[in-house]
């Protein structure tokens, strides 16, 4: 047996060995979820032959796409990887075989949210909108809101001037005028935003059959990580690819469903088996990250939500401390009681960076911050600006991508940055010529060398540049093309002129982050590779620098463990927040605190304060804390009676929801009767347990029906 398959348990194994049809891995917090998935890869392309051509493992980060590729390359260092990937990488790669369906060239360009800004702060200008009649995050939220339906794809590949002008005619809004705008100024450069990538690809399977047909075919096994986190449309997505060999493998955890904001329906995981009949589910409940006590106060935490499979976690570490539960009087001193823990901690020899402080918002860190700073204890605050919107950062991106694609929103990024005169009046002469031409900017900029008011800047040392470039730059390693850039433009001098020395450390991590990526991709890397990279990555995808506490919300932590955590904040209106007023909001709050208990491996403390929330009510400790149940936690002061009897009573008030139906827990499998449909089979409940999920024998599809007296189980 391949020693990538003798390290499995009994449970990791079956998953990695059972490769044909629909399968659903319920992998519990800890349990080897990522070291399943590589040994199932390994498992295809080693003892079956399956070609790495054929195989699409999809990933929630870029990050652990990275993670998959490392492990993977201990056993194949030789092979193609590239299909290990997100939800929006493969889209990448699919558009760029095959966005010729919708009159798209290949060098089409990924726009980030800042490049979004940029065109949007062009329509503003060129219409006279200011910030008092429409502001930006409010047009980008209404195009991204218009844009979900995904029935816009169609306006935007057919969009030119004459569609604009029709459009606009008939435009209602400000905010419709604005969006057809932003559709042309898009097309004009081919660019396409995040939302886009998905959309475009869906319509693409869906319109253009020979396309689909193609991508189904060359895909025979396809595999999902985080499946509980997916949307309808990335649903749609593997859905459509593994129509025709049917075999979807997904892994996921309900319980750690926590990106509803964002899309994410906990109900794509839960009834899989009901949209695939057919389908297995293997569970993976083993944690080997944290120890017994951890998991005990996780499990009865978890247990509380209604919307799960039944599962609960077991143990192979030895047993060590329970959780820590401290209530301070006031967030002050809960932050002083953490910053001692830390202190002591470090003291007896434990590494800061091992150290992980986790909270639900990002305001609640200020005390704690504040008390860090007062002991001199180093901490890095995961939040602020992403490594790849910070201005310098996307100020180089948008020069290399100038070589690359020339569009517009590159353009007026770099053109005039350093200063090259190139200001308003020489800009409504070159945005001028581009419109009467139909051309981009930079080569309008271009076709206007020659002019007065153009001579007289700049602009003519700007072009020589990019012309220079452009002509060697896939002959030139992607570091010293860096590096050429930086010094010709004069972008790097001006930094140190100024005496920016934290921008300039940030020049030499993106110079790192260059190298690191050809160092690491194992493939033959082009500035096309990096640029659609560099695109696609998070926060969470930066590297981290030792020796320091790390600060970070929840949804942050997602993914990451820590030998020690700190959840702080635990107070009724922060923790579960005022806004989770419902019972589907309520648990998923809970879901995400199970998954900031789950990230602990040795030690959980847990602390709350008094005091009064921001909306003049008073704070009580947080009903997840009871969730754990008492005797699953050491308190390090008991609270006072009356203190429990409050926020039992707080806590009854907002979680009066309808109590749960039970159905017989026998009753999948039952035959049945209906007066219409005949006869057919229970295969499931519904995420709302209100009814049953029947598979009827004439029919092909699946039923949701009521216990209404229109069928019967058969005896």
């Amino acid at each position: 047996m391949a020693d990538h398959l003798a390290s499995l348990n009994e449970q990791q194994f079956q998953a990695a060995t059972t490769t044909e049809g629909y399968i659903r891995v319920i992998a519990g917090a800890g349990s080897g979820k990522t070291k399943t998935l590589t040994s199932r890869y390994l498992y295809l392309v080693e003892e079956l032959g399956i070609s790495t051509a054929n195989i699409l493992c999809v990933t929630f980060t870029n990050k652990a796409s990275l993670e998959m590729k490392k492990r993977i390359r201990r056993q194949l260092p030789d092979g193609d990887l590239g299909m290990i990937t997100t939800f929006h990488g493969f889209c990448v790669r699919l558009l760029k075989e095959d966005c010729h369906v919708v009159q798209y060239p290949s060098t089409f360009i990924v726009l980030d949210e800042e490049d979004k800004s940029s065109i949007l702060r062009t329509v503003f200008e060129d219409l006279g909108i200011t910030g008092r009649d429409l502001t930006v995050k409010e047009a980008i939220d209404y195009i991204g809101w218009r844009k979900g339906g995904r029935g816009y794809v169609r306006t935007l590949i057919d969009m030119d001037v004459t569609h604009l002008e029709e459009l606009t005619k008939s435009a209602n809004t400000l905010k419709d005028k604005v969006m057809y705008r932003y559709f042309y100024e898009q097309r004009k450069c081919y660019g396409l935003d995040f939302d886009d990538l998905v959309y475009f690809a869906l319509y693409i399977l869906e319109q253009d059959e020979p396309v689909r047909r193609k991508w189904q075919e060359r895909l025979e096994y396809i595999m999902v990580d985080e499946f509980q986190d997916i949307d309808k449309d990335q649903y749609s997505l593997a859905d459509i690819l593994s129509g025709y060999h049917g075999n979807l493998f997904v892994v996921g955890d309900p319980d750690q469903t926590i990106y509803t904001w964002r899309g994410a329906d906990v109900k794509f995981i839960l009834e899989f088996e009901s949209r695939h009949p057919g389908a297995k589910t293997i569970f993976l409940n083993t944690n080997y990250r944290s120890v017994p006590q951890i998991l005990t106060a996780s499990n009865a935490l978890i247990a509380k939500n209604r919307d799960r499979l039944d599962k609960s976690l077991s143990a192979v570490r030895p047993d060590a401390q329970k959780p820590l539960y401290f209530h301070a009087k006031n967030t002050q001193l809960e932050a002083e009681w953490i910053t001692a823990q830390i202190r002591a901690m470090a003291e007896g020899g434990k590494r800061l960076s091992d150290v992980g402080v986790l909270y639900r918002a990002h305001y609640v860190s200020r005390a704690l911050e504040e008390s860090l700073i007062k002991n001199k204890i180093p901490y890095i605050l995961f939040s602020g600006v992403e490594f790849y919107k910070r201005k310098e950062i996307k100020d180089v991106i948008c020069y290399l991508r100038m070589l690359y694609a020339g569009d517009d929103v590159s353009f007026l990024r770099t053109v005039n940055e350093p200063r090259r005169g190139v200001g308003r009046t020489r800009m409504a002469l070159i945005k001028g010529y581009a419109e009467a031409n139909g051309c981009s900017l930079y080569e309008s900029l271009k076709a206007n060398l020659d002019k007065e008011l153009i001579r007289r800047s700049h602009a003519m040392d700007y072009v020589r540049m990019i012309e220079k470039y452009r002509a060697i730059y896939d002959q030139m390693e992607l570091t010293d093309l860096l590096a050429a850039i930086l010094a010709e433009s004069g972008y790097e001098a001006m930094l140190r002129n100024s005496g920016e020395e934290d921008r300039l450390d940030n020049l030499a991590e993106l110079k790192q982050a260059i190298y690191d990526f050809e160092r690491k991709a194992g493939e033959e890397v082009t500035l096309g590779n990096y640029l659609d990279h560099a695109a696609l990555f998070t926060n969470m995808d930066q590297a981290e620098r030792p020796s320091a506490v790390k600060l970070m919300t929840i949804h942050a932590a997602k993914g990451m463990e820590f030998p020690v955590v700190f959840l702080c904040g635990l107070s009724e209106g922060i923790f579960p927040g005022r806004r989770a007023d419902t019972r589907e909001k309520l648990e998923e709050e809970r879901r995400l605190a199970y998954v900031a208990f789950t990230r602990a491996k040795d030690r959980l403390f847990l602390s709350d304060a008094a005091g009064r929330n921001y909306d003049g009510t008073s704070k009580c400790p947080s009903r997840f804390l009871f969730n754990a149940e008492r005797e699953n936690l050491d308190y390090v002061v008991e609270l006072d009676p009356e203190l429990v009897e409050e926020a039992r009573y707080q806590i009854e008030k907002t979680e009066d929801f309808a109590p749960r139906q039970e159905k017989q827990p026998d009753c999948v499998g039952k035959r049945v009767r209906h007066m219409i449909f005949g006869e057919g089979t229970v295969i499931g409940l519904p995420r709302d347990r209100e009814g049953y999920i029947i598979q009827f024998d004439a029919i092909p599809t699946p039923r949701t029906l009521a216990d209404n007296g229109k069928w019967e189980f058969i005896e």
